[in-house]
């Protein structure tokens, strides 16, 4: 099979990758975007009737890539590219038989459009293949945005929010969307008038996706080395390249404690500053940084020996963050921003940061420099925790057309003239990555291959461990192609490795990991559009070679059908040893006894098609756990009855019966949106668990007044139940103004 010949060819010689500088794997495609003199001439309304469209020159030539690789799209879609001096415009005219079939259901900013009729676009302003601006919106005209990267496949980071605007507009024969994207918001080289550019178009009833550029089933819109060509982009300006973002915060918590009622309110002021030194790399200074408005965690139950990651949200550690990804999908990090400003999910207040990203010739950098306040009672009643300063920097080479080599770096140092943090040395961690990729195996394949290294000094300064017990190592082989894939994976964490500024999630371990899977597509079957086979193995050691982990998971049946509806069954085979006891439940009720506890389990699941006004995913598990049994029943449903208003409630119910003891687990997530227009949103979360018995109440309303500047109110209420009731423990509101002026 290619799959176990590609990884043949790989192990036995590196020659595979000779060709590291040919060219990438390109497409005919081009479109020449028209030139005006100023931006006045383009008004943004969605409708495009000014004279400067009519002149710019269109292409209509779009493949289908589903449910037909290569086949002629069912409807036809047009599109148009214009710039003047200081934004780039794009308009797309996108034509439908029957109008009464599109579907447009969400409004607010980056929500998934799996619901929806939906266009994509993306920009690779250096046109390397390696890095690209992604953009999406639907025909209600939702902004949504992130960072695209090739790798192990692909990542896109929607997390970041570029300041553009679109505007779209309905008509009889479909629909019409009117683009503007500064050049400020973009970073890119003046003398490369040359972009990546490939455009993609959901048709949502139909179930059909067409792309310009890259269309078929291992190329896409998110592999940016697939793009076409986009001509004639020069003459560009960004201003002086200056934003300048303060912020104003009025707030106000209240909290309980053992009966007794306390106030607080908050007056804060603080901003961003933001200078492009040139096109392709910009700086930014934040000072007395707040998040006020950042969502809360979603809530997890945690019956894992192991910690938890939660993701990034706040935007100052978002910008620019892609750069930071360090040998992607290799599951380790020895950056992980969230150590930066927060203690165990409470904030740490941030004095000033500051920040620099972009691309200088041949490589990519980031930069991080933030410090912390003192700051009382975070980690409990009397615990104090001192000034901190963090430095993370990170350069990225890029070699041949795929290919790149990165190191990283981080330091944490922590201001402490006594106590037990004053046994803590200054703590640097030093990584490098190299990525290998060719999108020409066997003339038209896809591989990669990955490797790291990183090791950190002691953090005691009476630390005795060894220099190679604080390091981590590991490679990873990648066949991401149809309707073969598959992967192999080596990792080795040493028994002391805990980066300052990074994550584990499990040290002192060597584990092999290889995957292969088989994904056939049926283009002519009315039912079953495509199914999924995988076959995937986890061996995981401890340092001496004695198993630890043993897992075997089958996918016998993943079947997605031509109504965009999926079923799934999994079936596992799990060998876990335990070197100590473990208190399941952390709270000393329930210790499982060292031992080694093989066990056999059973997954299915089932979802229906988002578009639907009603749509559902069901899971049921069951198999051995530990020294006994889990029962496992995850429910959910979300209703969208309008455009822009929809709720969900999600259930997920844990029944465990051990020899130890038995308990049950329910999680309770509730999420209702009424999104008003594309720029005023109202979101709410409850969320309940009954192991810590907490409920908690996350409301906000954002008001984007223009793109880059909003307002938001925030309001969070948490409660605990005792005997039986409900008492409140904390509750907070705050009104945050932000405004960005461009110069």
């Amino acid at each position: 099979m290619r799959v176990f010949r590609a990884f043949v060819v790989l192990l036995g010689c590196l020659g595979l990758f000779a060709p590291l500088g040919s060219a990438q794997s390109t497409t005919d495609k081009s479109l020449r975007a028209h030139t005006v003199e100023g931006d006045a001439q383009i008004r943004l309304d969605g409708h495009l009737d000014e004279a400067a469209w009519d002149e710019a020159s269109t292409s209509t030539d779009f493949t289908q890539q589903t449910p037909v690789e290569g086949g002629t799209p069912s409807e036809r879609t047009a599109i148009r590219v214009v710039y003047g001096e200081s934004a780039l415009y794009i308009g797309v005219t996108l034509f439908y038989s029957d109008p009464s079939e599109i579907r447009a259901y969400q409004l607010r900013r980056d929500a998934s459009l799996g619901s929806d009729d939906r266009l994509m676009w993306t920009l690779d302003p250096y046109n390397d293949g390696r890095n690209a601006y992604f953009f999406e919106t639907n025909p209600v005209g939702l902004r949504g945005d992130g960072l695209l990267s090739s790798g192990q496949g692909s990542s896109l980071n929607k997390s970041w929010d570029g300041i553009w605007n679109v505007e779209t507009r309905k008509h009889d024969d479909g629909w019409t969307a009117e683009i503007r994207i500064p050049f400020q918001t973009l970073q890119f080289d003046p003398g490369q008038t040359t972009w990546g550019f490939n455009v993609q178009r959901t048709l949502r009833i139909e179930n059909e996706e067409i792309l310009w550029a890259g269309y078929e089933r291992d190329q896409g819109i998110f592999r940016p080395q697939y793009m076409g060509e986009l001509r004639n982009v020069g003459g560009t300006s960004t201003g002086l390249g200056l934003d300048v973002t303060p912020f104003g915060l009025v707030g106000g918590n209240r909290s309980w404690a053992e009966g007794d009622a306390s106030t607080d309110r908050t007056i804060d002021a603080g901003g961003d500053l933001s200078y492009a030194f040139t096109p392709s790399l910009r700086t930014a200074l934040t000072v007395n940084t707040d998040f006020a408005e950042v969502e809360v965690d979603q809530r997890r139950v945690n019956l894992t020996r192991f910690p938890l990651r939660f993701p990034e949200k706040r935007d100052f550690f978002l910008e620019g963050s892609s750069v930071f990804d360090f040998a992607p999908r290799s599951a380790q990090y020895p950056f992980f921003s969230r150590r930066i400003g927060l203690v165990e999910g409470s904030p740490v207040p941030i004095l000033a940061g500051a920040r620099t990203n972009g691309r200088v010739g041949p490589y990519n950098v980031g930069f991080f420099q933030v410090r912390t306040r003192e700051t009382e009672n975070v980690l409990s009643d009397t615990t104090t925790l001192p000034r901190e300063d963090f430095t993370v920097a990170r350069a990225v080479r890029n070699v041949g057309s795929e290919s790149q080599f990165g190191v990283l770096y981080t330091r944490r140092a922590t201001q402490a003239d006594g106590g037990r943090f004053a046994r803590l040395n200054d703590r640097h961690t030093l990584g490098a990555d190299m990525e290998l990729s060719t999108s020409s195996l066997f003339d038209d394949q896809n591989f990669q291959f990955q490797a790291f290294f990183v090791w950190h000094n002691a953090p005691l300064k009476a630390d005795t461990s060894s220099w190679g017990h604080r390091t981590t190592r590991g490679f990873r082989l990648n066949y991401p192609n149809q309707p073969w894939f598959g992967h192999m994976s080596y990792r080795e964490f040493g028994n002391a490795y805990d980066p300052a500024v990074g994550f584990v999630r499990r040290r002192s371990f060597r584990r092999l990991q290889p995957t292969i899977g088989y994904n056939p597509v049926f283009e002519t079957s009315s039912v079953i559009r495509e199914m999924r086979f995988i076959a995937d193995f986890e061996y995981l050691t401890d340092l001496a070679l004695e198993p630890q982990t043993v897992n075997l998971t089958l996918t016998t049946m993943e079947v997605f059908f031509t109504t965009r509806d999926q079923i799934e069954v999994e079936v596992e085979r799990n060998f876990e040893r335990l070197n100590e006891p473990f208190d399941i439940l952390r709270d000393g009720s329930i210790i499982i006894p060292p031992g080694t506890y093989p066990t056999w389990g059973l997954e299915t699941e089932a979802e229906t098609a988002a578009y639907r006004t009603v749509s559902g995913e069901a899971e049921f598990g069951y198999g051995g756990f530990w020294s006994g049994t889990r029962t496992r029943l995850t429910l959910g449903s979300t209703v969208r009855p309008l455009p822009g208003l929809n709720a969900s409630v999600d259930w997920e119910h844990r029944r465990v019966d051990l020899r130890e003891g038995d308990f049950q687990t329910h999680l309770l997530r509730f999420e209702g949106n009424v999104d008003l227009t594309p720029n005023l949103a109202i979101t709410s979360q409850l969320q309940y668990d009954n192991l810590s018995e907490r409920l908690g109440l996350f409301a906000r309303l954002r008001w984007i007044l223009e793109p880059g500047s909003d307002l938001y109110l925030v309001y969070t209420h948490n409660w605990r139940s005792i005997d039986g009731r409900l008492s409140p423990r904390s509750a907070e509101t705050a009104a945050k103004l932000t405004y960005t002026i461009r110069l």
